[in-house]
C-alpha cells in the first residue's frame, strides 16, 4: 500500500499528515528560525544612533537561510518514505520546500502545492483525506 503525505508549513512550523493503510498519523516540526531582530528605539533623531546593534541583512539573510535549509531537511526525512505529497500553506515556505525537494531530486513525489491560510491540525488531516481521496476517485 503506497503512503501518501499532506504537509502544512510556514517557517515556524510544519504539519504532516501520513497516511498509510487507511491509518493516520500527525506530527509537528518546529523550525528554529527566530524573527528578524529589528532596530530599537534609538535613531537619527531619538539620540544616538548606533548600526552595529543589528547584524548587516546579508549575514541575517545567511543564518535565516541555513535555518531553513535544516527546517525543510528535517521536513523531507520526514516523509521520505511517503510516495505522493500534498504540499500547502500561506506563505513562501511551501515554494521553498517544493524547490528544496527538486534539489534532493524528489520533485516527483509532489502531487501539489497549495495555499492555505492558517489551519488547525484536524482541517490539516481532513484536507489531506480529501486530496488524496478525490485524486484516488480521478484515477480510477
Amino acid at each position: 500500500m503506497s503512503i501518501k503525505a499532506g504537509i502544512w508549513i510556514d517557517h515556524r512550523k510544519a504539519v504532516i499528515v501520513t497516511i498509510e493503510a487507511g491509518e493516520e498519523r500527525m506530527s509537528v516540526l518546529f523550525s528554529a528560525v527566530e524573527k528578524h531582530p529589528e532596530r530599537s528605539g534609538d535613531s537619527p533623531l531619538h539620540g544616538r544612533y548606533e548600526a552595529l546593534q543589528v547584524p548587516a541583512d546579508d549575514r541575517r539573510q545567511k543564518a535565516l537561510t541555513q535555518a531553513l535549509d535544516v527546517f525543510y531537511d528535517a521536513v523531507i526525512a520526514a516523509v521520505r518514505t511517503a510516495e505522493s505529497l500534498l504540499i500547502c500553506g500561506p506563505g513562501e515556505a511551501k515554494g521553498e520546500l517544493r524547490k528544496r525537494f527538486e534539489r534532493k531530486g524528489l520533485a516527483a513525489r509532489i502531487a501539489a502545492v497549495e495555499t492555505e491560510d492558517k489551519m488547525t491540525d484536524r482541517q490539516i488531516a481532513a484536507k489531506t483525506r480529501e486530496y488524496f481521496a478525490q485524486a484516488a476517485h480521478r484515477a480510477s
